[in-house]
């Protein structure tokens, strides 16, 4: 693998957006706001255990710090069922009135072939990853620019979401992000040392299990898996632990700070991440990704961003103890 290979979602500084301090509304304490609502997760119980966790077959990009693979030990947790969905997330804002980070800054990251909306919309093509447009009024309600909606797409997850507003909505659901191993664990459904969530092979049978590119990146795809960008949440097959889509669709965010040494002096027991660090750890992969260019659907792959980035293929979902 290519050392060099981006993520394949753009941050807040290369889609060329200023920060938003975290004292602003995209990271109020929920504690301030209405929790009138308590949505339903849907929330899978994962056994305690023990697993190998890391890249068992060397394919990983080196900066990504998939390796050494090394023993983690875990209580039994939670983990949901699916990613949030568009339709839990709007439960959320319109019982907290959140506004996200995509709307403060008024743009957010749309991947070219799937922009609807006006040219002047379009505030620059992202550096080095000419794919990634920065569109004004791209934000969770208006996926792929501003004359999109999420009226047909209820059940698809929800994008345009920080790390920060992630975390508010699961303050506000009574739960938590996952951290990254409690992630790969529940990803693995049962199945250590595997490539995938479902076993070694990317399509059994000749079949798909997971969104992400098929063709040619960044200019053709043929849509074999049936979807251009997101796909409903309960599409394909769940993993051995009743977990759906654990690889592509979109990133879902972690608990944890990424770090690419991390794995190097691990605990073993219950890991949680360093102490401190710039960007957050993103797990599982999306649409976007293709072997050419983000192998990054792999059960062990690894990737990070900035707490308040924002782009049409990242998500979450939520865990508990």
């Amino acid at each position: 693998m290519s050392d060099t290979s981006p993520c394949c979602a753009p941050s807040s500084t290369t889609a060329g957006r200023s920060p938003v301090p975290l004292s602003t509304k995209a990271a109020q304490s929920v504690s301030e706001r209405s929790t009138r609502l308590r949505p339903r997760i849907g929330l899978e119980d994962i056994p305690s255990g023990t697993f190998a966790m890391g890249d068992h077959f060397d394919e990983g990009y080196p900066q990504d710090g998939e390796r050494p693979v090394h023993d983690v030990t875990l209580p039994g947790f939670r983990l949901a069922a699916t990613a949030v969905t568009n339709a839990q997330f709007a439960a959320f804002v319109n019982d907290t009135g959140h506004v996200t980070a995509a709307e403060q800054f008024g743009v957010s990251a749309v991947f070219h072939l799937a922009f609807d909306g006006e040219t002047s919309d379009i505030v620059h093509r992202v550096d080095h990853t000419p794919w990634w447009l920065a569109v004004k009024g791209a934000d969770w309600r208006h996926p792929d620019g501003p004359r999109s909606t999420i009226s047909e797409r209820q059940s698809h997850p929800v994008v345009h979401v920080s790390w920060e507003d992630a975390s508010a909505y699961c303050a506000w659901a009574g739960t938590r992000l996952p951290t990254e191993a409690e992630w790969e664990y529940a990803a693995r459904g049962g199945l250590d040392g595997r490539r995938f969530a479902w076993g070694d092979e990317l399509m059994p049978r000749g079949q798909w299990r997971c969104n992400i590119w098929q063709g040619k990146f960044p200019v053709n795809n043929t849509e074999e898996d049936g979807y251009l960008t997101t796909a409903p949440v309960k599409s394909y097959r769940p993993n051995g632990y009743g977990l759906w889509q654990m690889a592509g669709n979109v990133w879902e965010w972690c608990q944890d700070w990424f770090e690419p040494i991390f794995y190097e002096r691990s605990p073993r027991h219950s890991p949680t991440g360093p102490d401190i660090g710039t960007h957050r750890v993103m797990r599982g992969g999306s649409y976007l990704c293709h072997a050419s260019y983000c192998h990054r659907y792999r059960v062990s792959a690894r990737s990070s961003n900035t707490p308040d980035s924002t782009a049409g293929n990242i998500g979450f979902r939520c865990a508990s103890d």
